[in-house]
């Protein structure tokens, strides 16, 4: 499987995904909470260079790629997520530039369970979201118990993993993990897709 098609079976993971969350969100109310942008803005959260192939191919195919990789490249270490548009300095209220690509981290946070060493299902949210919505999230926590489905995060990711893992397992702080991913789709399109094919006369 080559770079564009692995990229295209993590998109078809998402998809898969986002019918989960969207029937979990419809069942127990508890998404995010409209502006806030808090774990938007914390740019130590870990990621995969994996879960942003589609943002970088997409990226690549509007002929922003290159654009994006210097922008990166200028970022520190305490810069938000460059796909963030925060509308307050301190990042706590914004929004995702490009929702459709946002990667698996992004994805499953405030949407997906894990299992307790109980055993029990624990939703993985943030302290915002338990505060200003409790009564929801603690009908949420008794009802995934109950049989409420609700996205595995550890399934999530062994599925990811299972189209690259060692991709997949290479997690770094989420600006370094976008800049990874255009970095191996620029290599790729460059060796595989912008070279002239070979005729008779070139020998």
């Amino acid at each position: 499987m080559n770079l564009r098609e692995k990229s295209q079976e993590v998109r078809v993971l998402f998809d898969e995904l986002d019918g989960e969350i969207k029937s979990f969100i419809g069942a127990s109310q508890l998404g995010c909470i409209p502006g806030c942008g808090k774990c938007c803005a914390n740019p130590k959260i870990s990621a995969s260079p994996l879960e942003f192939l589609p943002l970088a191919f997409d990226l690549y195919e509007k002929g922003k790629a290159e654009v994006a990789l210097e922008i990166l490249e200028n970022t520190g270490a305490e810069d938000f997520c460059i796909v963030y548009k925060s509308f307050s300095e301190d990042g706590a209220f914004g929004f995702c530039s490009d929702y459709q690509n946002r990667g698996l981290i992004c994805r499953l946070f405030g949407s997906s369970a894990r299992v307790s060493k109980e055993g029990k299902k624990e939703i993985i949210t943030c302290k915002k979201i338990k505060a200003e919505k409790e009564e929801l999230y603690r009908k949420a926590a008794t009802s995934v118990n109950e049989g409420l489905p609700v996205p595995s995060s550890a399934g999530t990711y062994r599925k990811l993993s299972n189209i690259d893992s060692n991709m997949a397992e290479d997690h770094m702080p989420i600006n370094k993990a976008i800049k990874a991913a255009l970095e191996k789709v620029l290599t790729f399109t460059y060796y595989t897709e912008n070279q002239e094919p070979e005729t008779s006369e070139s020998f």
